[in-house]
C-alpha cells in the first residue's frame, strides 16, 4: 500500500513530508484549492468552505494525510481571522472525512492536531494524551477539531491524530522567526523565559506521520514533541550561542507582548506547555533529534 493522498501539502511539513514520503517510493497525490491543468501532476480540486472536492481523488489512495488549516500565527487575531483558523479545519476535516468515508480502499487516515489542545499554560507539570481539555481559545479549536476527525464510525478504517509541538526548521516556521532578533542583537526571553515550548525538528515529524501510516497498530491521539520540551529561555540563549551572539536586552515583559500581538494571542507565548511524548515511544517510534542542541546542531552544522 504506497499511494497517499495529501491535503494541505504547501506548508512547511506537507513540502518536507511529500519529500520523504516520495523518497521511500510512495506516489503522493495532492489536494488543492486551484484546479489542476495537468493530470499528471496527481493533483485534484477541492474547495472546503463550499463543500467541493473531486469525487475520484480517492480512486487509488491507501493513505490519507490531513494537514490542511490557515496558520495560526499569520495574521492579527481579529474575530474574522479566528472564526477562519476554526473554519478552515473542521471544515476541510468533515469533507475529507466524508469522502473518505465512501471509500472502500483507504484504510488510514492521519489528521494533524496541536498541543494547544492542553491550553496556554499548564505550567511545569506534564501533560500527556490523557491530560484534560484547555479552555482558551486554541484549545476550542483543537477540540472541535479532533472531534470532527473522531466522528466516523468505520471499523475498517484506522485513524491517528499527531498533536504536533513547535515544529524546528530552517527552511521557515517558528524557528527563523526566533532567531532574526538574536541575529540583530534585539534578541531576548519572552516574559519569564521560564514558560516550556514542547518543540520537535521537522525530520522527526515526517518521519511520525510516515510511521503512523506504517506501523499497522498506531490508533488514537499522539503527541509530536520530543522528549526534552525547554523552556523559552534556554532556547532563546542555545540560539544565541549558536549564532554567536550576546542577549543585550532583558526579557521582554508581557505587558508589551500583549500591547504588540493583543492579550489573547501574547498568551499563546507567555504561557507554555510541558508535554510527553511516552505514548508513541512506547509504541516503537524513535526520535532522531532527542535535545534541543541535537536539533540545533543538525541546522548550524557546516560539515
Amino acid at each position: 500500500m504506497k499511494n497517499v493522498l495529501i491535503a494541505g501539502a504547501g506548508g512547511l511539513v506537507g513540502k518536507e513530508l511529500t519529500k520523504r514520503l516520495k523518497e521511500k517510493g510512495y506516489r503522493v497525490s495532492y489536494l488543492s484549492h486551484s484546479k489542476p491543468t495537468d493530470a499528471s501532476l496527481n493533483r485534484f480540486h477541492w474547495n472546503p468552505e463550499s463543500g467541493f472536492i473531486e469525487h475520484n481523488c480517492l480512486l487509488d489512495i491507501d493513505h490519507v494525510i490531513n494537514l490542511a488549516g490557515v496558520g495560526v500565527y499569520d495574521s492579527s487575531w481579529s474575530e474574522s481571522y479566528k472564526a477562519q483558523i476554526l473554519s478552515s479545519r473542521i471544515n476541510a476535516t468533515r469533507l475529507l472525512r466524508e469522502e473518505v468515508e465512501k471509500s472502500t480502499r483507504v484504510k488510514t487516515f492521519v489528521n494533524a492536531s496541536a498541543i494547544g489542545f492542553y491550553g496556554n499554560n499548564t505550567g511545569e507539570v506534564w501533560v500527556d494524551e490523557g491530560s484534560p481539555k484547555g479552555a482558551d481559545f486554541l484549545a476550542e479549536v483543537v477540540h472541535a477539531w479532533e472531534n470532527e476527525f473522531f466522528k466516523s464510525e468505520l471499523k475498517s478504517l484506522r485513524r491517528v491524530v499527531l498533536r504536533l509541538g513547535i515544529v524546528l526548521s530552517n527552511q521557515g516556521g517558528a524557528l527563523p522567526q526566533l532567531m532574526k532578533p538574536i541575529q540583530y542583537y534585539v534578541g531576548a526571553p519572552l516574559a519569564s523565559g521560564k514558560q516550556y515550548m514542547s518543540w520537535i525538528h521537522i525530520d522527526d515529524v515526517c518521519s511520525q506521520f510516515i510511521w503512523a501510516l506504517e506501523q499497522e497498530s498506531a490508533q488514537g491521539v499522539y503527541n509530536a514533541v520530543a522528549p526534552n520540551p525547554a523552556t523559552n529561555e534556554e532556547i532563546t540563549k542555545a540560539l544565541a550561542q549558536h549564532l554567536n551572539r550576546k542577549l543585550l536586552l532583558p526579557n521582554i515583559p508581557a505587558f508589551a507582548l500583549k500591547l504588540l500581538l493583543g492579550a489573547e494571542k501574547a498568551e499563546t507565548l507567555i504561557g507554555g506547555n510541558r508535554v510527553k511524548c511516552n505514548k508513541a515511544i512506547a509504541e516503537g517510534f524513535e526520535f532522531k533529534y532527542k535535545t534541543l542542541n541535537e536539533a540545533l546542531h543538525s541546522f548550524f552544522r557546516t560539515d
